[in-house]
């Protein structure tokens, strides 16, 4: 079996699918791994490690044509910007593992069974207990989270911690996290380190000990509260009669802030707007909000991806691609995580088995055999419900 990496061409993408350390893992277990040269210069990781790590170096190119399973960051779905070549290069037979954005995008499930390309959505890990060391979105939202409160405490004109000084005291910063996710988490704990003061508000009611956990203050608004939690732990969409309510209750909070970092997030969809412009028109001059949904259409009604706008002096940072800024961790998580899917899908004779009675496979797998098997997939591109005995056989 050829695991093979190619380069990462999307602008502003910095990681790469395996480091030299999942490389010599595998290549322990009997897999053949090649890579493009140059694939893991921007994340620290130099063609000499890979060769020393059992790897072979080579073109990007024979990264196509000779892999049996392609491991991307940013598959074409994902990646709009130069995802198109990559597209024509995939061949007939190839297994494709990445991030593809399927629930935003579900025809590139579509055009990968068209290809006859066997695709393999790291968004769409089950978060189950044995499924947990393969979780992306996890992993990206905790970098995602502590890079959110460097960026905040990079454009606050003031310091995080409390400091008391022969020129007087200078007061800590005040911070408020808008969800309490893995994200939310890490901000919460890495402002606290910082030495701000704390708050967090999340509409799952389970989060409340999490926040606690982490040295934060839960902020409990007297809304009346919906079901609000999926039964894989994400945040489910809430109605636009909870959001006004949440967004009136909310208002005199963020005035008090300094920082404001918001992480909600519903797969597949544009994120909520939890801030408003009239909120953001009464919050202090000189403070920060950090959007970390800005890629979905992000949870301040003002936020522009890619941008700091600034409005009656509140800085409004819009980032993109947070976890590649952090490029070494964030390609050390991702490639542990790729590396424990390929065990999963690689059986002891180097053969791919894709055993769609295991919920990882049938979650994960979008295209197969010329078809789309995920049921989600399937509902979103508005294809019927596959008979029973065809998911059956799509076992491989």
């Amino acid at each position: 079996m050829i695991i093979g990496i190619p380069k990462e061409t999307c602008p502003g993408e910095n990681r790469v699918g395996l480091i030299p350390q999942n490389v010599a893992a595998l290549v322990k277990l009997g897999r053949d791994v090649i890579i493009e040269t140059g694939a893991g210069d921007a994340a620290g990781h130099a063609d000499a490690a890979y060769t020393e790590a059992g790897a072979s170096v080579v073109s990007r190119a024979e990264v196509f044509e000779k892999a049996e399973i392609v491991v991307q960051v940013q598959t074409p779905g994902l990646n709009e910007d130069t995802g198109a070549e990559d597209l024509n290069s995939i061949k007939s037979g190839q297994v494709l593992v990445g991030m593809m954005d399927p629930l935003a995008n579900p025809e590139f499930a579509k055009t990968l069974a068209d290809k006859q390309v066997t695709g393999v959505a790291m968004e769409l890990i089950p978060r189950i207990t044995r499924a947990q060391s393969m979780d992306v979105l996890s992993s990206n939202a905790m970098i995602a989270g502590y890079k959110a409160v460097l960026i905040a405490a990079s454009e606050l004109p003031s310091m995080f911690p409390m400091n008391m000084t022969a020129a007087g005291t200078l007061s800590p910063a005040r911070a408020f996290i808008m969800g309490a996710g893995v994200a939310g988490l890490q901000a919460c704990a890495t402002a606290k380190r910082l030495g701000a003061v704390v708050e967090a508000y999340d509409v799952r009611p389970a989060a409340r000990e999490q926040i606690l956990s982490v040295g934060a203050k839960p902020v409990e608004l007297n809304i009346e509260a919906e079901d609000t939690e999926t039964s894989g732990g994400y945040a489910k969409e809430a109605s636009a009669d909870f959001i006004a309510k949440q967004q009136a209750a909310m208002a005199d909070v963020l005035s008090q802030q300094d920082v404001v970092i918001t992480t909600a997030a519903v797969p597949g969809k544009k994120s909520p707007i939890l801030v408003t412009a009239e909120m953001v028109n009464k919050m202090k001059p000189g403070s920060v909000i950090v959007d970390l949904a800005a890629e979905k259409g992000g949870n301040c009604e003002l936020t522009k991806l890619g941008e700091i706008v600034v409005v009656n002096g509140v800085k409004i940072v819009g980032p993109k691609n947070v976890p590649s800024t952090v490029a070494s961790h964030a390609s050390q998580m991702y490639g542990k995580n790729i590396e424990n899917l390929l065990a999963h899908l690689i059986d002891e004779e180097g053969n791919l088995n894709l055993d769609y009675e295991d919920e990882i496979i049938r979650e994960t797998v979008v295209s197969l055999n010329g078809d789309v098997p995920q049921p989600r997939m399937r509902d979103l591109l508005g294809m019927p419900e596959l008979p029973s005995e065809t998911a059956e056989a799509a076992d491989a």
